[in-house]
């Protein structure tokens, strides 16, 4: 998939979020009062609809439309909340519902097999819809993610959304935590990118329900709202490159476990990572781009908790006095994820053409219990920063720091930032794991791109450093902080220049695609002994036609 098929999913969320954000305030007047019929701690749940109509556009070109129908979750009397967890890559997902009921917290494990993932509830939302004649159009069934979208349903709710922002779709996700805070509301659409509606333009009525083994698992009423659904042609044509430039979001598309920001004169990168080519499927709404500034931020009428976080900050001076860090002093926890988006290709930015590459994805993250904390400081004139890690104690005061390694610009396309070059590094071993190729990118800037496992200790389900808009400096910098937070990880796409393996005189057979965390050991950790991680591949074909067959690993069936 192409960099511009990515943005053009964006694009379409971009616009069916900004206008479900504006009707979650519509929608305060149809908050559930709390009901006397459930025991204490047990959320009071409730399917409404916003408005009763809405428009979606279907561009030309496109085979369909992402339909965002503004129906919302309600949540009274208790919040919502699930813990989502699997022991190991050959375990099933587990989900458990959290009752808490003042000091008070009970847990009910839903029945196996309701989820697959860590995306939502799948088959949560049946939605039926038919054309002016009475026809029946279309049916779909949609994931419901709690941390989809939210506001508030009344002034009194808590004023802000403890909860994660989204729900993980990296397909080695290990933990994560959904919920819905107490007089609040979540979205309920959901879309699959790989198939948008093929609804032709026309007037329809959608009539949508959750499903039965939903309302009767969690007491949810049996509601059908309906919405007026009008779809409309719409073109570039008129509009210039404003508007062009509106709908794809152009340098600032978002999206899940994409890496490096693409060089241009956009003064903001939203989302989890500022990527031009992100990993489907598709971010919660309150995390995708709104194509412009005002659709975003914590102020009157953004309710949804989406926010521009504030820029790290490096110490103004490097440290001085004695390094080192005192031994019970909480450290990160670097693990390796297998790799995945393994793919033939002849070429990124900065390979050689007409040669084949092996290339793929990799995430390293944070175990903690401590987030990784790295400055960089420059001397005036120098073409490297001199990298620093720190170290706090548990009220967050700095106890200690130990140099560790370098920083370096990295002037590429695709790149113009600064790298820390002691992370992680990526090998293609063969057969008898004996080194084969190694690639050329050993240098990475941090975000915190992906959830992993917010259910570890110390997990922060709100880090700040989720895009390149936070991190990373720029080339007339001093200095840099780059943090990598607990629970979350780091993920390069295939798609990143530099990082995938060149091939093209290797024979068929087996190999390994071997992700390395902290590979030369200058980063202080609680544990060193499971910074590596391996993914089987199988090369075949002829060059210029080169296969790869990607074998499950273990449970997880991701290529």
């Amino acid at each position: 998939m192409t960099s511009q098929q990515h943005r053009k999913r964006i694009t379409r969320a971009s616009l069916a979020a900004a206008a479900s954000l504006t009707v979650v305030v519509v929608a305060a007047g149809a908050a559930p009062g709390a009901g006397p019929s459930s025991p204490a701690g047990t959320p009071k749940l409730k399917l409404v609809a916003a408005s009763k109509a809405v428009t979606v556009d279907r561009w030309e070109g496109e085979s369909g439309v992402y339909l965002d129908l503004g129906t919302y979750i309600t949540v009274d009397k208790a919040p919502l909340e699930f813990k989502v967890t699997r022991k190991s890559y050959k375990d099933p997902v587990v989900a458990q519902q959290i009752l808490r009921d003042g000091t008070t917290t009970r847990t009910k494990t839903l029945p196996a097999g309701t989820v697959k993932d860590f995306s939502g509830l799948p088959g949560f939302l049946e939605v039926t819809i038919t054309d002016a004649a009475g026809h029946v159009a279309a049916k779909t069934r949609g994931t419901f993610c709690p941390n989809n979208a939210s506001g508030r349903i009344r002034p009194d709710a808590p004023a802000k959304s403890h909860y994660p922002e989204s729900c993980p779709t990296n397909p080695f996700t290990l933990g994560s935590v959904w919920g819905v805070e107490k007089g609040w509301a979540s979205n309920s659409s959901a879309f699959d990118y790989d198939k948008p509606l093929d609804l032709p333009v026309g007037e329809y009525t959608a009539k949508v329900a959750v499903a039965k083994k939903y309302r009767d698992m969690f007491g949810i009423p049996d509601d059908r709202p309906t919405v007026k659904v009008t779809v409309r042609q719409a073109t570039d044509e008129g509009g210039g490159e404003g508007v062009a430039a509106e709908r794809s979001g152009a340098h600032h598309a978002a999206g899940h476990g994409g890496h490096e920001a693409p060089a241009g004169p956009v003064s903001h990168h939203y989302g989890p990572r500022g990527a031009d080519a992100p990993t489907p499927p598709a971010l919660s709404h309150a995390l995708e781009d709104r194509g412009a500034a005002h659709h975003l931020g914590d102020g009157p009428g953004h309710t949804d908790g989406s926010r521009i976080a504030p820029a790290l900050k490096a110490n103004a001076e490097r440290p001085t006095g004695r390094a080192g860090a005192p031994a019970n002093v909480p450290k990160p926890d670097l693990r390796s994820l297998p790799a995945w988006d393994i793919a033939i290709t002849d070429g990124e930015d900065g390979d050689v053409p007409g040669k084949d590459y092996l290339a793929f994805s990799a995430n390293v993250w944070n175990a903690g219990p401590a987030p990784l904390v790295v400055d960089g400081f420059r001397t005036p004139g120098a073409d490297l920063m001199d990298a620093y890690q720190y170290f706090y104690d548990a009220n967050g005061r700095q106890v200690g720091y130990t140099p560790t390694g370098t920083m370096e610009w990295d002037p590429r396309i695709g790149h113009e930032h600064w790298h820390f070059t002691d992370f992680a590094s990526y090998r293609l071993l063969s057969a008898d794991r004996t080194e084969a190729v190694r690639s050329g990118k050993e240098a990475f800037c941090l975000a915190n791109t992906d959830a992993v496992n917010y259910t570890v200790k110390n997990a922060n389900w709100h880090p700040y450093n989720t895009d390149l808009s936070t991190a990373c400096g720029e080339q007339n910098s001093l200095s840099v902080r780059e943090v990598l937070d607990v629970g979350s990880g780091d993920t390069y796409t295939q798609y990143r220049p530099g990082q995938s393996f060149d091939i093209t005189d290797l024979p068929n057979g087996t190999y390994y695609i071997q992700v390395v965390a902290n590979p030369s050991k200058r980063l202080k950790e609680t544990n060193l002994n499971n910074n590596v991680a391996l993914r089987k591949v199988i090369l075949g074909g002829t060059p210029g036609h080169r296969t790869v067959k990607v074998p499950p690993h273990q449970l997880i069936d991701a290529r």
